[in-house]
């Protein structure tokens, strides 16, 4: 298998969703549905359509609704096949039919550096990419896509970024860039969640990854940062020092998901943008704010 062939994608979706309770007590955060969509589907469907062959989702407990979602349901289909509703039948199977799945359960929530070399023994030798869930990215060309073209190119681990307001970079993990062309920059260090005073760019890691299998290696090295958590962007750091990585600007719309005001937005775009209810939905909004516009000028 060719170094810059990349057939494999891992999926962390082992959390616990806090920042979504009391909605996730029961249920994964990575099945609240986005529209008529679970999120976790949406980064499925994006790894499929930048060529991904194998899915690899990491899990934890109370995370098997994810497996019977991308499994088959033989009772719901022939439910649906008597019933005559074809169309729906069709789409019911694709989401099966997506890609090879597989599921590591992460029993401890060690972070997401452990989270990832759980994928360890199902990626082998072979470069391969992590997307995180709850980061939803609306583009032409699918964000891993943008990544992987870029992989092919530069031989090199590739992390998608993008630019955030100042005052946001002590959420994100920030690179240290060196520009080389435009949208694409050389890695010469990371932070992860710096002050703004402190931060050496506002280029913030999105959630897309394309990396060697030496940073497996490198995690087993790397000690628990806070919260007792293994970190991916101190993996990333030494392996940034150690090969060639690089940061790409991604093109599209990004919503943060895991977060409660970026998943309702993320709701209103996609609804907005959805052939059956756009329309309605958008007249909806249009009337809504009118009337609490009526309301302001009482």
């Amino acid at each position: 298998m060719s170094r810059l062939t990349v057939r494999k994608a891992v999926i962390p979706a082992a959390g616990l969703g806090t920042r979504f309770l009391p909605a996730t007590k029961a249920s994964p955060k990575e099945m609240l549905p986005l529209v008529d969509k679970p999120l976790i589907q949406y980064t499925v469907e994006e790894a499929v359509a930048s060529g991904i062959e194998d899915i690899i989702v990491i899990t934890g407990r109370g995370k098997r609704a994810i497996e019977d979602h991308f499994d088959r349901s033989v009772e719901l289909e022939e439910n649906l096949k008597g019933a005559g509703k074809s169309q729906l039948l069709n789409q019911i199977r694709q989401i099966s039919n997506l890609a090879n799945f597989c599921y590591v359960r992460q029993t401890e929530a060690l972070g997401l550096g452990h989270a990832v070399l759980c994928a360890q023994h199902l990626i082998g030798d072979e470069p391969f990419a992590v997307i995180l869930g709850d980061e939803i990215i609306d583009a032409a060309v699918p964000a891993l896509a943008q990544l992987l073209h870029v992989y092919k190119k530069r031989h090199g681990a590739v992390l998608g970024v993008q630019e955030v307001p100042k005052q946001d970079v002590s959420r994100y993990g920030i690179v240290s860039p060196k520009r080389l062309a435009r949208g694409l920059h050389r890695v010469e260090d990371l932070v992860e969640k710096p002050a703004p005073a402190d931060a050496p760019s506002t280029l913030a890691v999105i959630g897309r990854y394309i990396l060697p299998p030496e940073i497996f290696t490198i995690l087993r090295k790397t000690a628990p940062g806070k919260n007792g958590e293994i970190q991916l962007t101190d993996a990333l750091t030494t392996l940034a020092k150690k090969s060639r990585m690089f940061a790409y600007e991604i093109k599209g719309q990004r919503h943060d998901a895991g977060d409660k005001l970026g998943f309702l937005i993320a709701t209103v775009e996609f609804a907005l943008k959805n052939p059956s209810l756009g329309a309605e939905f958008s007249d909806y909004l249009l009337s809504r704010a009118r009337m609490l516009s009526d309301d302001r000028r009482k």
